[in-house]
């Protein structure tokens, strides 16, 4: 065979190799683009996935009424702050257990706000409350409802002084909050006497109080129990000698309770500083921020609203 029938023979014989390789190239990167659109719906769904599940986590860790933390997650929370805290007991930089403070606090006064303004506004004014509360901690803290209108506040790193100063904090927040008004009108002053509303807090440290949750959540409801049976609108520390609690409130060292009186005198203690509710720390806790905690958001069960 000559040399140009044998060219021509080959360029008839690469045209349909050609035309098949046009072929497999469209292919391929039609395969490749379907493969691309494949994977980028894929990384969006993941996303919708991931963002769904994100919500599905705040959802089961809010509580729906008030907007804090839940029951639920105080719970993970405390267990896991004691494991951290027990942990540092044997490294070489501690002596002992790291300080965490559990501080309860229960709310009273709700009863004549549901009968005034009924159970939705009051749930409100609740939720507005525990939102102001979440402002006067620290945004390594944990504040949620433990229960109706109590509260739980998980304070780590902080010790017997820190916690008072916290709940010396949040039980003047309490009485002093300015509550929603719904009238259309012209907003009416706030009482002298405050708002209608008081608070008692209990406050249990670790390792003093216990190194489990179950204990130390015990030591707060019985140091609670005393601030209620002291008439409330004060705090008590857990770590107290009995003999302590028989003592007028006012001569007890390093408990936080209201004077006798009414308008401004009912916001002083004996040290005369207006808003301290004892005369051991004796300072205005708004005047002047306190050391260790200072205001943050933060992101139950006993219970007349809900």
């Amino acid at each position: 065979m000559t040399t140009p029938l044998l060219v021509q023979a080959l360029a008839a014989l690469s045209v349909p190799a050609l035309a098949g390789a046009t072929v497999l190239g469209l292919r391929g990167r039609r395969a490749r683009a379907g493969a691309a659109a494949g994977a980028q719906r894929l990384r969006g769904r993941i996303a919708e996935l991931e963002e769904r599940c994100a919500e599905l986590e705040r959802t089961a860790s809010c509580d729906p009424l008030t907007g804090v933390w839940n029951y639920r997650h105080l719970q993970l929370t405390l267990d896991r702050e004691i494991e951290r805290a027990r942990r540092a007991e044997h490294t070489e930089q501690a002596d002992g257990p790291r300080p965490l403070a559990v501080l309860m606090l229960a709310i009273t006064g709700f009863d004549a706000v549901v009968a005034e303004h009924g159970r939705g506004r009051a749930g409100a004014v609740l939720r507005d409350l525990a939102q102001r509360l979440a402002m006067e901690i620290r945004r390594a803290d944990t504040l949620g409802r433990y229960g109706g209108e109590e509260f739980l506040v998980v304070l780590p790193d902080t010790g017997a002084e820190g916690a008072a100063q916290v709940a010396e904090r949040l039980v003047w927040s309490v009485r002093r909050h300015l509550l929603l008004d719904w009238s259309s009108g012209q907003r009416e002053s706030r009482p002298a006497a405050g708002n209608g509303l008081t608070a008692a807090a209990g406050i249990a440290v670790l390792p003093e109080d216990g190194t489990h949750a179950a204990v130390l959540l015990r030591a707060a409801d019985a140091a609670l129990a005393a601030a209620r049976a002291a008439g409330g609108d004060c705090w008590r520390l857990s770590a107290q000698p009995a003999g302590e609690l028989d003592r007028p409130r006012e001569d007890r060292p390093g408990q936080g309770a209201r004077t006798a009186g009414h308008g401004a005198e009912a916001d002083r203690d004996p040290s005369g500083k207006t808003g301290s509710l004892s005369a051991c720390v004796g300072r205005d806790p708004l005047a002047q921020p306190v050391a260790t905690h200072t205001p943050a958001t933060a992101a139950g069960h006993r219970d007349v609203l809900s």
